[in-house]
């Protein structure tokens, strides 16, 4: 569904020249959920404008949806949905009216524009809604809109730059089981997204841009298999000298943390070598490798750090 080479986009400056994108490969299956991170100004939203027509790439090539990026940008549209960051109905309109209108931009006769609304209506929980002034609903039902209106047109691919920014909790996982579910009917999407528990939720497989390069890929569970064994945190007043076992270790006041390989079997082995050096230990703790240590392994930064700023 995405076929890119070498895209890249040169900005100008009055500083001089600017590599936002430096030649990034990017391939998407048919059918497939994609999570695109990235830190602020690593590339991301430059990258998302190019494979969408909004941004002309300084160089390389794309195919989007079967047309070429370039040569028939117009045939890209048609085939694509694109959800932005802000919301994109008329704040004063009512709900079906400013679906309807949608519908009928993009070319729906006036039956067959209210057969999808009602549709569209009832699929994304705005049939009770439909009457309403968008300035009036809340976070979550904006965002629920936007979608709606993103596949109106029945799209075979979705681009949604951080649909859930802003939301409460109970809302974005009520958008994260709409998002699942037009991937389930077949819809490819392509997501960008700042938060962690969203991405690993959600995707397939996951992209990771850093400084404009592409440099990571993998499923969730993949990318966290890279990272260099479990985290194991142990509370002992003997820290440092525990600390002295391992490399890497980390003593903060009375704990040690240190990353071993495949951390539930080693512990019991290793909380007998401790036992037996005479070690006191009033806590221990294991963590699975999170996409956070996965990113921060790639980038030397923490996205969770990146998230909170934005």
């Amino acid at each position: 569904m995405i076929k890119a080479r070498g895209l890249a986009r040169r900005f100008t400056t009055k500083a001089g020249p600017v590599e936002a994108v430096r030649g990034v490969d990017i391939d998407v299956a048919e059918g497939e959920l994609v999570g695109f991170l990235g830190p602020n100004g690593a590339g991301k939203s430059t990258t998302l404008r190019m494979l969408t027509t909004l941004l002309r790439p300084t160089a390389g090539e794309a195919i989007i949806a079967g047309h070429d990026l370039l040569a028939d940008p117009a045939g890209v549209r048609r085939n694509i949905g694109y959800v932005g960051q802000k919301n994109g109905a008329g704040a004063e309109q009512r709900v079906a009216d400013e679906l309807e209108f949608q519908a009928r931009f993009h070319g729906l006769g006036k039956h067959d524009a209210r057969r999808r609304v009602a549709d569209l209506l009832e699929r994304f929980d705005l049939a009770d809604l439909e009457k309403r002034a968008v300035v009036t609903l809340s976070g979550g039902q904006q965002r629920r809109l936007d979608i709606a209106m993103g596949v109106l047109h029945d799209p075979r691919l979705l681009f949604l730059d951080e649909p859930s920014t802003g939301l409460d909790p109970q809302s974005r996982r009520n958008l994260w089981d709409h998002v699942r579910q037009l991937r389930a009917d077949g819809t490819t999407v392509f997501l960008t997204t700042h938060y962690l528990d969203e991405a690993d939720y959600l995707s397939d497989r996951l992209l990771v841009i850093d400084h404009g390069a592409i440099v990571g890929e993998g499923s969730p569970d993949e990318l966290k298999h890279r990272v260099s064994g479990d985290l194991v945190v142990l509370g002992t007043p003997q820290a440092a000298a525990v600390a002295a076992r391992f490399d890497n270790a980390v003593v903060d006041g009375e704990e040690v943390s240190f990353r071993i390989p495949d951390g539930d079997r080693a512990l019991p082995g290793l909380l007998r070598d401790l036992g037996a050096a005479g070690v006191e230990l009033h806590s221990v703790q294991v963590h699975r490798p999170t996409l956070d240590d996965v990113f921060l392994t790639m980038t030397g930064r923490s996205l969770r750090e990146e998230s909170h700023a934005a």
